[in-house]
C-alpha cells in the first residue's frame, strides 16, 4: 500500500490539509481495498495551530516521513521566513532530511514556497496561488513559476495552485497512479470533478457572469455527446444560438479557456480514457476522441501529455479493466 505523509505545519490551511486524507481515502482497487494510507504529523507530534479557530492533534511526528512514499505539505498562513525571505527555519530543515530520495513530494498552494526554499524547486517548473506567485518568483529566481495553471506535474515534483486545485493535484495523482477508473470513482466518492487539466486557468479575477446571462452548460453536454463529431465554433454557437464572439466570450468568463482550448481538451480526455480501459487500435481511439486519424491523435496527445498513445497506454492501462 502506498504510504503518504502528510506535514502540517503551524498556521496550516484546515481546508487543504483534509484533502490528501479525503482523496486518497477514496481510492480502492477493484475487490475494494484501500490503495493508499494517510499519515498527518506535524514537526514535533505536538498539536498544530490551524489558521482558522482551532487546533489540530495529530499522532505523528515528521520522523514518520522517512517510511512514506509520498509527502503532501498543505498551505500555512504563518510561513514567515519561508515566504518573507525564501529560509527554512533549522526545525522544519531537519524534518525534510528525514524524507528518502525518490519520494514523490507535493505542495499545495503556499506549500511551494517550503519546496522552493528546501531547493527541490530550483530550474523545475511549478504553481502556488496566483496571489503568491510573484512572490515566490521574487524569492526564488531559478524556479519557473506559472500563475496561470491549476498544477503543475514535474514528476517526482509536483505543485498546485490553491484551494480546491489541491483537489485537482490528488486526483490526478490517484489517476496517474492507478488509471482514470479509479480516479473517477473516487471523483464520484468525494462529489468533485473528475478531470481538471493541470494547464486549465486559475480563473484570475474572472469576472463572474450576471444571472440573466446565457451560459453555455448546455452547449458543454451537447458536445460531450459529439466528440466524434468534426464540430466547429460555428456548431457550437449556433447551439447555443449566439455569435461565434459572443460563446468565445461566454467560454472565457465560464470555463476560463476558449471553445477551442476546451473542446481539444475533451478530447484529451476522452482519447486517455479509450487508452487506458480498452485494447482498441490507435485509429479507432482516434475516431471516437473526435481527432480523426491516429497521426492527429499522436499529435496532440504528444502535446499535451509528452508521450506517444502507445507509451500513454502501457503506462496507464490497467489490465483488469481491459474491455473488448
Amino acid at each position: 500500500m502506498h504510504r503518504v505523509g502528510v506535514l502540517a505545519l503551524d498556521g496550516v490551511v484546515p481546508f487543504e490539509l483534509g484533502i490528501p486524507a479525503r482523496i486518497f481515502g477514496a481510492a480502492r482497487s477493484a475487490t475494494g481495498k484501500p490503495l493508499y494510507s494517510v499519515i498527518t504529523c506535524s514537526l514535533d507530534g505536538r498539536t498544530v495551530r490551524a489558521e482558522a479557530d482551532y487546533d489540530i492533534a495529530v499522532a505523528e511526528d515528521a520522523s514518520v516521513l522517512a517510511s512514506v512514499d509520498t509527502v503532501v505539505i498543505p498551505p500555512s498562513h504563518a510561513l514567515g521566513a519561508i515566504r518573507e525571505h525564501g529560509q527554512l527555519p533549522d526545525e522544519l530543515r531537519t524534518a525534510l532530511e528525514h524524507i528518502r530520495p525518490g519520494t514523490r513530494m507535493v505542495a499545495i498552494c503556499t506549500g511551494t514556497f517550503v519546496l522552493a526554499a528546501a531547493g527541490l524547486l530550483d530550474h523545475r517548473p511549478a504553481t502556488t496561488h496566483w496571489r503568491e506567485a510573484a512572490q515566490l518568483q521574487r524569492l526564488f529566481t531559478t524556479v519557473r513559476v506559472d500563475p496561470n495553471v491549476l498544477f503543475v506535474d514535474d514528476g517526482d515534483v509536483l505543485t498546485s495552485a490553491g484551494v480546491a486545485a489541491g483537489v485537482d493535484v490528488c486526483v490526478h495523482i490517484v489517476r496517474r497512479d492507478h488509471g482514470s477508473a479509479v480516479a473517477n470513482d473516487v471523483a464520484r466518492s468525494c462529489v468533485v470533478p473528475p478531470w481538471r487539466d493541470g494547464g486549465q486557468a486559475q480563473f484570475i479575477r474572472q469576472p463572474v457572469p450576471e444571472p440573466s446571462t446565457g451560459g453555455t452548460v448546455a452547449t458543454r453536454a451537447w458536445a460531450l455527446e459529439r466528440l466524434d463529431e468534426p464540430l466547429t465554433l460555428a456548431a457550437l454557437a449556433a447551439h447555443a444560438r449566439v455569435s461565434v464572439r459572443t460563446l468565445t466570450r461566454r467560454f472565457r468568463d465560464e470555463v476560463g479557456i476558449s471553445p477551442g482550448q476546451w473542446l481539444a481538451g475533451q478530447r484529451i480526455e476522452r482519447a486517455r480514457h479509450l487508452l487506458e480501459t480498452t485494447d482498441w487500435p490507435i485509429d479507432l481511439v482516434a475516431h471516437h476522441a473526435g481527432f480523426g486519424t491516429g497521426t492527429s491523435l499522436r499529435q496532440h496527445l504528444h502535446s499535451a501529455v509528452g508521450v506517444s498513445p502507445q507509451a500513454y497506454r502501457r503506462t496507464f492501462r490497467s489490465g483488469a479493466a481491459l474491455t473488448a
